[in-house]
């Protein structure tokens, strides 16, 4: 295949989820396999997707995504064809790397929908698209992975847009106290990447976007799995509403920003759980939207793509400069491994953009 760009396709790569109550223990699976996490657990995990019918949201998202990043790059003029594959789940990546291949691409531009560093947000997905290539036994596919984005002032701008609204609907003379969240992982992942760093950043970011006081806002985590002795980011959003609560807070706002669309853990773990207790506690909650498919969003994506295909300058705001678009030999390194029988509870469902670790929990841009 050959064209006008230095590559012959894009590929939007994704975790996957279950679209049905029989796809569940075969998901689960999948995402559990070599890890040493008992059957109970799983069982456990698969519960919370019965809860919500065995359909996680995450591949009908990225369908949205998939039809909205095409029309956007064909009224931009990029004529690309644009691909899907997922790491756990239909379309396999391997699947679509084949596909593509059988139609002559040779040279892949991949848009993995995670926002932020860490090695599985990042790392572990170049190395599923280098099994995927070891797999076909092919020695002619070459793939780059577009750079993360928590600094792109269009991200900034479509999750403070959410923000705004869900203060919105709780201020009623109130002042919201907004909890941005993240997936926790393990210190021994987040030790080796600049996740926290990130993180943080784009809170700060988005937050005075709103005017917002650094005593208005907090980075909280959620989706914390493991054994109770491993450390892990802290705190967690369940007890951070505890925490408000006592501090007297009544309304408050959690805005998911690790997250780019509304999965599994998004709907237990804050629809849900942080839901309830602040039902319980009496504080009024609103969640804000994840970007998804908002217009400015997908814009950023096709803008990300003409960085690497036309050698724009890439856009960043805040702190530091944009991230690299060619990872170092050494970013985000695996977490060592637990021994067998050492595996923690695990959650509730996908973790932001696909971040999957070695502690056993299922985990996603």
């Amino acid at each position: 295949m050959s064209n006008a760009y230095p590559y012959d396709a894009v590929l939007m790569l994704s975790f996957g989820g279950p679209e049905g109550p029989e796809d569940v223990i075969p998901f689960l699976e999948n995402v559990l396999r070599g890890k040493p996490v008992p059957r109970e657990r799983l069982l456990e995990v698969a519960e919370h997707y019965y809860h919500f019918g065995g359909v996680s949201p995450i591949n009908q998202q990225c369908r949205e995504m998939l039809e909205a990043l095409r029309t956007e790059l064909s009224n931009a003029n990029i004529d690309l064809p644009v691909y899907w594959g997922n790491r756990n789940w239909t379309p396999y990546l391997k699947d679509t790397m084949h596909e593509m291949r059988e139609a002559g691409v040779r040279k892949v531009l991949t848009w993995v929908t995670s926002g932020f560093s860490c090695y599985s947000g990042c790392r572990q997905y170049r190395e599923n698209i280098q099994d995927a290539i070891a797999e076909l036994g092919v020695d002619d596919m070459e793939v780059h992975k577009i750079r993360v984005f928590y600094n792109h002032p269009d991200f900034i701008d479509v999750v403070a847009e959410h923000v705004g609204t869900a203060m919105q609907r709780v201020k009623d003379g109130r002042q919201p106290f907004v909890a941005f969240t993240a997936h926790s992982i393990p210190m021994s992942m987040a030790d080796t990447s600049d996740y926290t760093r990130q993180l943080t950043e784009s809170c700060r970011l988005v937050a005075e976007k709103l005017g917002l006081e650094e005593s208005q806002y907090r980075l909280v985590y959620q989706s914390r799995s493991g054994r109770p002795q491993d450390p892990w980011l802290e705190p967690d959003i369940l007890d951070f509403i505890d925490e408000l609560h006592q501090r007297g807070g009544d309304a408050l706002v959690i805005s998911p920003i690790g997250f780019l669309s509304d999965h599994m853990e998004v709907l237990f773990d804050l629809d849900d759980e942080a839901a309830k207790r602040c039902e319980e506690l009496k504080i009024r909650m609103a969640r804000a939207e994840t970007p998804g498919t908002h217009p400015r969003f997908v814009s950023m994506v096709r803008q990300l793509i003409e960085e690497r295909l036309h050698g724009r300058s890439p856009q960043c705001v805040g702190l530091y400069p944009a991230n690299h678009d060619v990872c170092p030999e050494n970013c985000c390194p695996a977490p060592p491994r637990r021994p067998p029988g050492a595996g923690g509870r695990p959650g509730s469902g996908e973790r932001p953009a696909g971040a999957e670790g070695s502690s056993g929990r299922p985990p996603q841009g």
